[in-house]
């Protein structure tokens, strides 16, 4: 935002609000640039063909222990939730609309 703020010719005297500025030059806001970006590369990593390593890392169950304590949050389920939240396709059906 510092960045923004001088390109905007303002200091943080001025009192001008984030969204303001953010709206003011017309930039979108990071975490939506970063979420937009991940679903694009779930895309590709669904139409993956067989064989390519990403496409197999996305696709495999590991087994074994878990440690003790709260499960760590995967990749797939956090992007998975975020294809549900924007555009309302449900998890078990995304391969099929990707594909």
């Amino acid at each position: 935002m510092s960045f923004l703020r001088r390109v905007a010719g303002l200091s943080l005297r001025d009192r001008v609000r984030s969204s303001a500025i953010l709206e003011e030059l017309r930039v979108e806001p990071l975490l939506l640039r970063v979420e937009r970006s991940q679903m694009r590369w779930l895309g590709h990593l669904v139409r993956m063909p067989p064989g390519r390593l990403p496409g197999e890392v996305f696709r495999a169950c590991p087994s074994g222990r878990r440690p003790p304590g709260r499960p760590r949050t995967h990749w797939r389920d956090y992007v998975s939730r975020l294809v549900w939240e924007h555009l309302g396709i449900p998890p078990d059906e995304l391969e099929e609309i990707a594909a």
